[in-house]
């Protein structure tokens, strides 16, 4: 594996990159699945699909079903530059996923009385969430997880000269702080990663302890996700088998190999690493009630409309709902980071489906991924 060292991207590459990391879900696409011989099965049709038709290097899934017996399936290749095969529910970066993580975090300290959800942030953060036209005493918990504060989001302002740079959260926070609102706390709905950055910094302030370890002993501890993690400071790269992650500013450009990278730019809103396995098992428990109680999953899963996230999508806190072709609704989050795209989903009976594939690719290829977990889950 290349070091960050070997392969810099000029001034803005990875700057261009991050600025797409914000997609999350999107409904289902009424396309046809492409032709393959009777009786193959749907998943590995669409995998196969993006591969040979898509041009993405590699992808991988995992497919639970109502009896909770999960089959993987891969695709493609995991290293071009060897040959090396998809590692079978390999590890990857879950970018936006992420956010769901956090979410909880903050609605266990909402059960525990440590966080109100329809406080200002400056109760948190006194002085911290300030700028032009931005004020933190008009702007509560519940917005900031929910996309609806107004914060102006920072990665459109993110400019990296590589892979191994590193950022503080308040330096994250600042870039979105020197513009002005994208409108005022309540009045809209934006994908904001800056909201998560703020949830970030709620969490340290109120609980003492660094994000990640929180996030470990509340959530990744809690439910055994055994191959999960949220990277600690300098840490870029991925612990434990894992295909390449690849980015290219277009279609006819040679892959560039962003397997390894400081991913502190994305901090709160998109750094930690997983499995497709694990992330079906953390939204299986989650939307089962076993990391919170009741009136927090609730609040949780009541939802705004989200129409950026595709047709019928809406938004709660850290986590969406869309809906499925056959029928209901799918609860999840999914995640776009440089050098891998996941989006995924868990129904109500118990199903769960999570695709990644290798490359940060166009929205076309993107909506091909989301209709994937839609056939996973629907077949």
């Amino acid at each position: 594996m290349n070091s960050p060292a070997q392969h810099r991207f000029r001034r803005g590459t990875l700057a261009a990159a991050v600025a797409l990391s914000v997609g999350v879900i999107a409904a289902p696409a009424a396309v046809a699945a492409p032709p393959r011989p009777a009786g193959a099965d749907v998943v590995q049709q669409r995998l196969d699909a993006l591969v040979k038709g898509d041009g993405v290097p590699g992808a991988l899934a995992a497919v639970r079903g109502k009896d909770g017996r999960t089959r993987n399936y891969t695709a493609g290749v995991g290293d071009p530059a060897t040959g090396a095969k998809v590692p079978v529910d390999g590890q990857f970066r879950i970018g936006s996923n992420t956010k769901s993580f956090v979410a909880v975090v903050v609605l266990q300290l909402v059960a525990e009385g440590k966080v109100d959800l329809d406080a200002p942030v400056d109760t948190y953060l006194p002085g911290v969430v300030h700028g032009d036209g931005i004020d933190g005493r008009r702007i509560t918990v519940r917005q900031v997880l929910q996309h609806t504060s107004g914060l102006p989001n920072y990665t459109r302002f993110l400019d990296a000269s590589g892979p191994d740079q590193y950022f503080e959260p308040r330096e994250l926070l600042d870039l979105a702080l020197a513009h002005k609102p994208d409108f005022a706390p309540g009045q809209g709905w934006n994908y904001s990663n800056t909201g998560y950055v703020v949830a970030g910094l709620i969490v340290q302030r109120v609980t003492g302890r660094p994000l990640g370890e929180e996030i470990t002993r509340r959530v990744i501890d809690r439910v055994g996700l055994r191959h999960t993690y949220f990277p600690a400071q300098g840490d870029t790269t991925i612990h434990e088998r894992h295909p390449h992650g690849f980015v290219r500013d277009k279609a006819t450009d040679p892959l560039q190999d962003i397997t390894e990278m400081d991913p502190s730019w994305a901090w709160a809103a998109g750094a930690m690493v997983s499995t497709n396995t694990d992330l079906n098992r953390f939204f299986a428990a989650l939307v089962g009630g076993e990391l919170m109680p009741p009136a927090q999953l609730a609040q949780m899963r009541t939802t705004v409309p989200a129409e950026y996230l595709g047709p019928g999508a809406r938004y709660g806190l850290g986590l969406a709902s869309r809906p499925l072709s056959c029928g209901g609704l799918s609860w999840g989050h999914g995640g776009t980071l440089p050098g891998f795209v996941s989006r995924g989903g868990v129904t109500e009976d118990g199903r769960a489906a999570n695709v990644t594939v290798t490359e940060q690719p166009g929205e076309a290829v993107k909506q091909h991924v989301a209709d994937a977990v839609d056939a996973a889950l629907c077949r």
